[in-house]
């Protein structure tokens, strides 16, 4: 069984019942308190969102290749939305594989991803998306169009209005997004997934209520 929450901004809890991941574990850029659970694994799709908390189990921060509890997880550079290309690659994106269930969590990128990030993430049942746009994170045209290109069975939008939260720039609601990418859209607290076999067949967004 692997459950999924959503904390606000790009903060998403992933579990089992044996460990935690935490992504973007620092919500205080968003005006709340910084997310840290003990013996978690800390994931960061940006430095500057990452906690490095000292009661992590681990924390990454990079591409690279990472087998840890119950996770297998690879990250590849990628470059953010908002920067220009001679700024390098400033963000990563990556593959979460626990149990038998194939992750994406994407963060603040460019509209389109090369070959080697496609490559890198392979075939996926989940994708993980900010979908605020405001000259930060991609537009919900944008993300719409990303995630239909990622193809993943469940969608699971994150960065998105809410008045509970500070961003830096204001975000766009999510029914903007619902509206773009259409299909089913089911709510949840949590989203719990025996199997991948269990996945709907047709593409569902799952909208997470923050906890």
């Amino acid at each position: 069984m692997v459950e999924i929450e959503y904390k606000g901004g790009n903060t998403v809890v992933i579990s089992t019942k044996k460990s935690k991941l935490v992504t973007d574990p620092k919500l205080s850029v968003v005006g709340l308190k910084d997310y840290s659970i003990k013996d978690s694994i800390e994931l960061a799709t940006e430095a500057r969102l990452a906690l490095n908390s000292s009661e992590a189990m681990l924390s990454i921060e990079g591409p690279g290749e990472y087998e840890v509890a119950d996770f297998s997880i690879r990250g590849v550079s990628a470059r953010r939305h908002i920067d220009a290309p001679d700024q390098g690659k400033l963000t990563t994106v990556y593959r979460i594989e626990v149990e038998d269930v194939r992750i994406a969590l994407i963060g603040n990128v460019d509209g389109k991803l090369n070959e080697e990030q496609q490559e890198a993430l392979g075939v996926l049942d989940i994708a993980i998306i900010p979908v605020g746009g405001g000259g930060y994170t991609l537009d919900a045209t944008s993300a719409a169009a990303l995630a239909r290109s990622i193809d993943a069975k469940i969608v699971i939008p994150v960065h998105y209005s809410d008045s509970a939260l500070k961003y830096e720039v204001p975000q766009d609601d999510l029914e903007v997004f619902k509206k773009e990418f259409g299909g089913e859209v089911e709510q949840t607290s949590r989203y719990k997934i025996k199997t991948a076999s269990a996945l709907p067949q047709t593409s569902t967004i799952i909208e997470l209520t923050r906890s």
